[in-house]
């Protein structure tokens, strides 16, 4: 029970307990609130009808004179639809899934009738752009299964690689390669401005492809690369990102109107102005005096889970330096702050257009943690230019 505790306490929920157990897990350092037993009036009970309880652990109840009292309990939890345990190894089961991060669509199913007799040894590069690093996986035979699954190990960086996202490079019919993105929670990226680059400098430098064009197929359409090249290997890469759109549709959001352009949008009881810009995947700009100090631990999931964005949203929040230059802090959905982000770049530049900080078809530079990256926006559509990097190669077996 107490290493069961443990791992509740790392997850940050509240624990209540009976008076034994509660001294028993308080010895360890732990908070908890102390309830009556449950032979006594209210207590876990009361809890249970205030919506406070989300699982029962209750031991011992099938080996002493306590059966009656589990079952009036497991009787009033069904009715509050609240789960209840007899089983200490479920209970940590439950406590290491919920730590893992995984999720009916991020979990991968296992034919029982054809399991796999070893583990596969899998090879991989790691790369970065602008401080924005990826796991690239070579998957043109299709034969990975549940690659959210997938995401969620190797992205770990104490137990796995680490890194903010894995990214399979696939065939494709209509262009040099097709690349599908998921990030560290094992959620589908739509749009990945930095790893596209780094697709472009995978391909070249691997000889899958040759010159100084490439074409990449991703969720939101085929990107063009242009590669620059640095003795014979590519080092940076401008990416065309398709044409942004304003319209609240498209990323969804629930704003009136064709345009979602320094509209309002209360989040801890403060109204933000906030302009919203979809990338083929969604991004909420919010233009500040300054950004170093924001802390973006407590604003970032509430902007990301806001209601008014029903798919979730990255956020962008941005200062205006001058008129060509941008300075940007972003916080992902599914992935938290990052370094960088490309698409994010991109809709910052829009934003700041549209608001009336930059002017259109001028080449912005926008400063993020971890570098600089250029943004073209014209009627025509955007590019993105950055840095592409190789960190290492490696293999790994899972």
């Amino acid at each position: 029970m107490l290493a069961l505790a443990e791992k509740l306490d790392a997850l940050g929920m509240r624990l209540f307990a009976t008076p034994d157990t509660a001294m028993a897990i308080e010895a360890l350092g732990i908070d908890v609130t102390v309830i009556p037993s449950v032979s006594e009036k209210d207590g876990v009970f009361e809890l249970l009808d205030g919506g406070k309880i989300s699982y029962i652990v209750y031991t011992g109840a099938a080996y002493d004179s306590t059966v009656d009292l589990y079952v009036k309990l497991h009787r009033h939890a069904m009715q509050a639809g609240v789960p209840c345990f007899t089983s200490l190894d479920t209970a940590n089961a439950l406590a290491d899934i919920i730590a893992a991060g995984y999720r009916c669509d991020n979990t991968e199913l296992v034919d029982i009738n054809h399991m796999r007799t070893e583990r596969t040894l899998l090879r991989f590069a790691k790369m970065e752009a602008t401080g924005d690093d990826y796991i690239f996986i070579e998957d043109f035979d299709g034969s990975l299964n549940c690659p959210e699954s997938l995401s969620i190990t190797l992205c770990d960086r104490h137990y796995g690689i680490g890194g903010f996202g894995l990214v399979l490079l696939e065939k494709s019919e209509i262009a040099d390669c097709r690349m599908r993105v998921f990030n560290r929670d094992g959620s589908k990226g739509q749009v990945a401005g930095n790893s596209l680059r780094n697709v472009g400098k995978y391909l070249h430098d691997k000889g899958y492809v040759s010159g100084e064009t490439v074409t990449v197929e991703t969720e939101s359409g085929v990107r063009r690369l242009r590669l620059y090249l640095t003795d014979g290997a590519v080092s940076s890469v401008t990416a065309d990102m398709g044409v942004a759109s304003l319209n609240p549709a498209s990323l969804p959001c629930t704003f009136p109107g064709e345009r979602a352009v320094n509209v309002p949008l209360r989040i801890h009881d403060r109204e933000y102005r906030v302009t919203c810009v979809s990338m083929g995947n969604p991004h909420c700009v919010v233009f500040c005096d300054r950004i170093d100090t924001l802390p973006l631990a407590e604003l970032g999931p509430s902007f990301e889970n806001a209601p008014e964005f029903p798919e979730r949203t990255n956020t962008e929040f941005v200062r205006v330096v001058n008129p060509a230059t941008l300075k940007m802090r972003v916080f992902e959905r599914g992935n938290g702050e990052t370094f960088a982000c490309g698409s994010g770049a991109c809709a910052a530049v829009v934003a700041a257009v549209e608001n009336g900080y930059c002017e259109k078809g001028k080449d912005i530079t926008v400063k993020v943690r971890g570098g600089n990256l250029i943004v073209r926006y014209t009627d025509d559509g955007i590019t993105l230019t950055g840095d592409a990097k190789l960190i290492f190669t490696g293999e790994i077996r899972y």
